[in-house]
C-alpha cells in the first residue's frame, strides 16, 4: 500500500474529498506551521479552486481546518471560538491532529471536551494523511 500523501494518491485526494469542501468554497486555515501536510493543503486548494485563507481573514468562509498539536501552548477551545466568528452557518470545522504515537498527538476526549465548551460537537474522525487525523466538528445549531 502506498504511503504517499500526493493529492492524487489514496491518502491524499480521497481523504481530502471526505472533508466535504467543493469547488468555489473558501476555507480558512488555523494553526499553520512547518509541520503541516502540504499535500493536504494543496489538495484542498485544488478541490476548492482557491488558496486557503489565513487566520487573519475576516470575511465569511465556507469551512475551516485547524492544525492542532498538544503541548504548543495554544488552547483548543479558544481557537474553536475564534474559528466560528466568520464561519457560514452549517459550515464544517475540521480539527487536524497528529496521529497517535506522533509528537503533539491530541486525544479524542480532549477534542470533544474543547468542542463542547466552544458549543460544538465532534461527529467523526478518520485518517487524513500519513501523520494526521481529521475530526469533524459540527454546530449544535444557531437560531436565526
Amino acid at each position: 500500500m502506498a504511503t504517499s500523501t500526493d493529492p492524487g494518491s489514496a491518502t491524499g485526494a480521497t481523504g481530502v474529498d471526505r472533508l466535504g469542501f467543493e469547488d468555489g468554497h473558501l476555507v480558512q486555515e488555523f494553526g499553520y506551521a512547518d509541520d503541516v501536510d502540504h499535500d493536504v493543503r494543496d489538495a484542498i486548494a485544488d478541490l476548492t479552486g482557491a488558496d486557503l485563507a489565513d487566520e487573519d481573514f475576516d470575511d465569511v468562509v465556507d469551512g475551516a481546518i485547524v492544525w492542532f498539536r498538544d503541548g504548543e501552548g495554544e488552547d483548543l477551545t479558544d481557537t474553536l471560538v475564534d474559528v466560528q466568528t466568520v464561519l457560514d452557518d452549517g459550515a464544517p470545522i475540521w480539527v487536524l491532529t497528529p496521529k497517535p504515537g506522533r509528537r503533539g498527538h491530541v486525544g479524542h476526549s480532549d477534542i470533544q471536551e474543547a468542542a463542547t465548551t466552544a458549543g460544538l460537537h465532534a461527529t467523526s474522525t478518520f485518517s487524513l494523511a500519513e501523520d494526521w487525523s481529521a475530526t469533524k466538528l459540527g454546530t449544535r445549531g444557531r437560531g436565526r
